[in-house]
């Protein structure tokens, strides 16, 4: 037995199961016609009698589960009878088999058994309408091949049937497939939300925190050798101590959200670098030479480029044993360009895997960006970080 139509069935079962409940207003209409025609009354009782035993099985069937093949089996053999009854008893309500057709359908759970019931009703109707108009051969001939013409209708739609029940549970199994599909993509992009934003704050930790800790041990270290030789010196390497503690204080609630994302004070990018060399050439005591153009560009590019600025001078101070350091700022045809280079003792680029250089690199790539670094042992460090300018004045990245 076919259960009701849900929503994304297909318009086959939409219309199988409205003509089965159009058949039983037709079923009323006809009835009371025939009440209120012509003809003897106790054929009239006989008909409404009929018409309430086949409403009352309907009605008992319907209200049970439709996994139970048996009771709808128990039905049609019910409405085959009732049919052929009512075509011996009144003229012309053969029509009831084609009005109730859809009904072998949806009360049969197989293609074979609404074929072979809607054959028993095909058969009853014959045999009572013949019987009812004299049972000659002739007439028998006639109601024979009229049966059999709608009877061969039945045929069609008990196949056609089960494909389209079939496409629906293709349809839902699909729709359930994308379903799961669609959480299993959002799990992992949450995944890889959580992984990127995980890369992303130890990148920034990098850069921040963990540079300004290890300008901290550096400036301590100092401070404390030259404290008996040197107390101007000292004191003010203290001060250069307390002002990167304060740094970096302000880094970390930058980092869990208590202060602005940035972390970094307004201006223009090279009143920026130029704070920052000025702070690294009175902890180092370095010789610095910088040539910064006025460029203007947003927030980002300038956080960017100021972290890949102390990344860099954070390696010189701590592997180039460099006396000198260059920086140019300069604004290329499309990009804004970062030069960075230092007369220390190089190292083998290809032989260099640190979280820094990383770091840097993915970090300018998000702005379309990327890093060259060109050294070799005895011949320095050349550091050139590369911007798209035109694209990020545009707002894209």
């Amino acid at each position: 037995m076919l259960q009701r139509p849900r929503r994304g069935d297909p318009v086959w079962i939409w219309v199988l199961h409205g003509w089965e409940l159009l058949s039983w207003g037709l079923i009323a209409l006809v009835t009371l016609i025939t009440m209120l025609g012509g003809g003897p009354l106790d054929r009239k009782l006989g008909i409404l009698a009929l018409t309430a035993v086949l409403a009352l099985c309907y009605g008992l069937v319907r209200t049970r589960p439709v996994d139970r093949p048996a009771l709808g089996y128990g039905y049609l053999a019910v409405l085959a009878v009732v049919l052929g009854l009512l075509a011996y008893l009144g003229d012309g309500l053969g029509v009831y088999y084609t009005v109730t057709l859809t009904q072998f359908i949806v009360f049969a759970d197989s293609p074979r058994g609404a074929i072979l019931f809607t054959g028993l009703g095909a058969l009853a109707i014959t045999v009572g309408g013949s019987l009812r108009e004299g049972g000659q051969p002739d007439v028998f001939l006639t109601n024979t091949v009229s049966s059999l013409g709608v009877w061969a209708v039945a045929v069609v739609m008990a196949l056609i049937t089960p494909r389209a029940l079939a496409q629906r549970d293709e349809r839902a199994a699909l729709r359930a497939e994308l379903e799961n599909t669609q959480l299993e993509l959002a799990e992992v992009y949450q995944r890889q939300g959580a992984a990127e934003e995980r890369e992303r704050l130890a990148r920034e930790i990098h850069d921040t925190l963990a540079q300004g800790f290890a300008s901290i041990i550096v400036l301590a270290e100092a401070a404390r050798s030259q404290l008996a030789v040197d107390v101007d010196r000292s004191a003010q390497q203290l001060q250069s101590i307390e002002q990167t503690a304060r740094e970096n204080l302000a880094e970390a609630r930058v980092l869990v959200g208590a202060a602005p994302r940035s972390g970094v004070a307004p201006g223009s990018v090279a009143a920026t670098l130029r704070r920052t060399l000025d702070r690294f050439t009175e902890d180092t005591g370095l010789d610095v030479t910088a040539d910064l153009a006025d460029i203007d560009c947003d927030q980002p590019t300038r956080i960017a480029l100021l972290r890949c600025t102390q990344e860099s001078l954070a390696n010189v101070r701590k592997h180039a044993a460099a006396t000198t350091v260059g920086v140019v700022l300069a604004h290329g045809p499309d990009t804004v360009e970062l030069e960075i280079t230092d007369d220390g003792r190089g190292f083998v680029v290809e032989d260099s895997h640190g979280f820094g250089l990383d770091g840097m690199r993915k970090r300018l790539a998000e702005f379309g960006g990327g890093l060259t670094v060109t050294s070799s042992l005895g011949d320095g460090t050349r550091i050139l970080a590369t911007i798209p300018l035109v694209l990020r004045q545009s707002g894209v990245t």
